[in-house]
């Protein structure tokens, strides 16, 4: 509750009062004080964009702090950082509004399935390992029968995709986009709308009256650190296409499910983190 109100309806107003912008700032606050880590924001994710094997927008990351029996978790979702200054789109070749990858002016950056061309070097290039190359494939595949259900349309980007083999989105590069379709009906993205918590504050970081905005002024946040390190061992493109999250952080680099936070980080992240007090000193 936020002043005696459901934060979710306080968002809810706030995106509908931005939508009459023409440029609403997207950004995302998460409260890993509030998070209990029952990855309902993964799952509602999963569902509302059906997402195959190995491509997960919203992985949430586990951690062990302290001796028994003084022991904390603490969990980190990790979505998309919507980068003011990306390296996803300085790394893509298709570049250019309306290319494989870039920047909106509402700050949410974009994949175009169409012109993307499944290089990777946009994976490689977040060292956030926000992003994942489609492989094609179905959680029931070699099964008695793939269910109908996995194969039902989602609506990314405002366009309708089914779910086929060798059909777009497959072979391409793919992320969180803050919903965009849920965003221009006026309605909450679906990992805010699941979060059982209250964890997730959306909105417009332009508008001083915005829940979002009015948290930032108030509370210390961090953002995750841009991290680069080898890797182990060497990727090409091929090896990335529909490997889980863990796994392809484990090959280009980012340290799993150790999430690192900064003050500030050179990718200038649209998602800000408060964290529980042990984390923040």
């Amino acid at each position: 509750m936020y002043q005696g109100r459901d934060e979710l309806d306080i968002i809810q107003e706030d995106i509908r009062r931005a939508m009459r912008k023409p440029n609403p700032q997207w950004g995302m606050l998460i409260d890993l004080r509030r998070c209990i880590g029952c990855q309902a924001c993964t799952v509602g994710c999963i569902s509302e964009q059906k997402t195959p094997p190995g491509v997960i927008y919203r992985p949430v990351y586990e951690e062990e702090f302290g001796q028994f029996p003084r022991v904390r978790r603490r969990f980190t979702p990790r979505p998309c950082m919507q980068c003011d200054n990306p390296p996803c789109v300085a790394a893509c070749p298709n570049k250019g509004e309306n290319g494989a990858t870039w920047k909106g002016q509402d700050g949410v950056v974009r994949i175009n399935y169409e012109q993307c061309i499944g290089c990777g070097r946009c994976v490689i290039a977040c060292p956030y390992k926000a992003r994942t190359l489609d492989g094609g494939h179905f959680y029931t595949e070699n099964t008695p029968g793939e269910q109908a259900y996995e194969k039902g349309p989602s609506w990314e980007y405002g366009r309708k995709w089914l779910r086929e083999a060798h059909h777009l989105p497959v072979g391409s590069a793919r992320k969180c986009h803050f919903c965009l379709h849920r965003l221009r009906k006026g309605m909450v993205p679906m990992c805010v709308s699941t979060c059982i918590a209250r964890a997730n504050i959306f909105g417009d970081l332009s508008d001083p009256q915005s829940l979002i905005s009015q948290m930032l002024k108030t509370h210390r946040v961090h953002v995750l650190k841009a991290v680069r390190t080898p890797g182990e061992t060497p990727t090409t493109p091929a090896q990335l296409r529909g490997i889980s999250p863990d796994a392809l952080a484990k090959r280009t680099g980012y340290p799993g499910k150790v999430p690192v936070f900064a003050e500030s980080a050179p990718t200038r992240p649209r998602v800000f983190y408060i964290l529980p007090e042990e984390a923040a000193k």
